[in-house]
């Protein structure tokens, strides 16, 4: 029998490569068949998103950093996983309150839709539990010294787990900030009315540090007053799109109303 030896081609390569983000995406992404959407509000979220994003760049290229670029860096990255530990905390309260308040034929079908958050909130745990048990205080080392020759097996799989855990685990915590955490498969209605929650809970954390730039304080103080704004703006804006072209309000999410 001849079997091929042939490598991997590019685009599987690139398959393989991918494959963190794409288990990512289809793990924090909305994906209950029946949800409401509608292009104009996420083409606006994408637009503020880039706006955001454009914004920054034109700041840290307009003025100096007051910190290396490696800080700045970290300190962006720190604040998005900020966002996803208040999310962390704030969504299960939020579903909880939500659920309950609902009135008994609705408040089942809530629970049952409960398995789209719990996906987020799984997937993000063990990314997260992986790296702290290979990494910390080079656990993962000790433990292949304790192995003797198993650690030829070890080894190599302990290093995939981490190559593959980190693109996981960054790509999660963003995608669980920008969906929050999946809500929109219990209700349409959620991510609009937690968005505003997340961004002031880190508006919060950004008033007690100091601003990464020195640039005018008009400047800083449009910085800082600008995300949180923004987004509170367009989450009314999206709570009032959803109420009148699809009839969807707290009032008829709590009575059961979906659509």
């Amino acid at each position: 029998m001849y079997t091929s030896s042939r490598r991997p081609t590019g685009p599987q390569r690139a398959g393989c490569l991918t494959l963190p983000f794409a288990l990512a995406a289809r793990t924090f992404t909305p994906s209950r068949p029946d949800r409401v959407t509608d292009a104009t509000i996420e083409t606006l979220q994408a637009l503020r998103t880039g706006v955001g994003v454009a914004a920054t760049v034109w700041l840290l290229y307009a003025y100096p950093l007051r910190e290396s670029a490696t800080d700045f860096a970290k300190d962006q990255a720190a604040q998005t996983f900020i966002g996803a530990g208040v999310l962390l905390i704030a969504v299960p309260m939020a579903l909880g309150v939500f659920v309950a308040a609902a009135r008994p034929p609705a408040r089942s079908v809530y629970v049952r839709r409960l398995a789209g958050p719990g996906k987020g909130f799984l997937g993000l745990f063990v990314s997260f539990l992986v790296l702290w048990a290979l990494l910390q205080d080079s656990a993962g080392a000790r433990v292949a010294q304790q192995l003797g020759v198993w650690q030829i097996v070890f080894l190599p799989l302990a290093l995939g787990a981490v190559v593959f855990a980190v693109p996981y685990g960054l790509t999660a915590v963003v995608l669980c900030v920008h969906y929050v955490f999946r809500t929109a498969d219990v209700h349409e209605i959620l991510p609009a009315l937690l968005s505003p929650v997340l961004v002031w809970a880190l508006f919060a954390f950004q008033v007690a540090d100091p601003s990464p730039v020195d640039a005018p304080a008009a400047v800083r103080a449009l910085f800082l007053f600008g995300p949180p704004l923004s987004v509170t703006a367009l989450s009314l804006w999206e709570l009032r799109r959803l109420r009148r072209k699809f009839g969807l309000t707290v009032r008829s999410a709590l009575r059961g109303r979906t659509a």
